[in-house]
């Protein structure tokens, strides 16, 4: 497929249009899980680089496994810095997910890094980004810069103290309440519905939909999508591929009368 100036990030898109996304998540790098996941239906795939054992190689090698279908190809890195995010979108990831921005600086950062000069930081090289995404009547520098998702977590303490300005930060096409980091860094351990956890989400929510930013959160049960939706949210980060295994094989053993392990730490 070549991409031209009509063809917008059907992600992106649906965000600004305030429709619901869903994402599965890769913490492994089987190239088949990717494969399958981006048939799936799913709108995203999100390549965790945080959490997961994905290289920096076998991240580029799931992001080939999508070239030519229409789900598109995501990555947490590990930390908010330059490089990080430079070489997550120079192998082809078509946005970048910064966790723990905790203020506006980094909210800053983060845009600039997904972006070219002069009004960001981006370095040139993006030959192997032009494999996965080639285009014709607009150089690939134009098109990532009309399509790459800036996406920012906001999961401490101090990121929720200042929500209102990193969702002012012009650039930003998302932000993601991390809900399990946000409720240990309030002293709360994974108490999601603890009082001080409630209202810290949804300080974040008012503050994404007062700045006209959409706003994301996990998705662990699809049980609970409608009254995520009506809390706000339309970027959800579905489980992972060992977890949707996880859960099948539970599914498909309870059926034959056998009880299944429970695969801890899996998201």
């Amino acid at each position: 497929m070549i991409y031209n100036r009509n063809w917008t990030n059907p992600v992106k898109q649906a965000l600004q249009e305030k429709r619901v996304v869903i994402g599965a998540t890769l913490s492994s790098s089987s190239l088949e899980a990717a494969a399958v996941a981006a048939v799936s239906g799913f709108d995203f795939l999100w390549l965790e680089m945080e959490h997961g054992a994905l290289t920096l190689e076998s991240a580029r090698n799931l992001i080939l496994a999508t070239r030519g279908l229409p789900t598109v190809p995501l990555i947490r890195v590990p930390v908010n810095e330059l490089w990080t995010a430079k070489r997550a979108l120079d192998i082809g990831a078509l946005g970048v997910i910064f966790p723990f921005t905790a203020n506006a600086e980094m909210a800053r950062r983060a845009v600039a890094a997904c972006h070219y000069g002069p009004t960001g930081r981006r370095g040139s090289g993006p030959g192997l980004a032009e494999l996965r995404w080639p285009t014709e009547g607009e150089s690939y520098h134009q098109f990532a810069d009309r399509n790459v998702l800036v996406i920012a977590i906001v999961e401490n303490r101090e990121g929720l103290n200042n929500v209102e300005e990193i969702a002012e930060v012009p650039g930003i096409d998302a932000l993601f309440i991390g809900t399990s980091d946000l409720s240990y860094s309030l002293g709360h351990g994974d108490v999601e519905n603890h009082p001080e956890v409630a209202a810290g989400i949804e300080r974040i929510v008012r503050a994404a939909q007062k700045a006209g930013v959409p706003v994301g959160r996990p998705l662990p049960d699809p049980a609970r999508l409608d009254d995520f939706q009506a809390a706000g949210f339309t970027f959800f980060q579905g489980p992972s591929e060992l977890k949707l295994l996880s859960s099948g094989a539970a599914g498909y053993l309870a059926k034959a009368g056998r009880r299944a392990e429970t695969v801890r730490g899996l998201y």
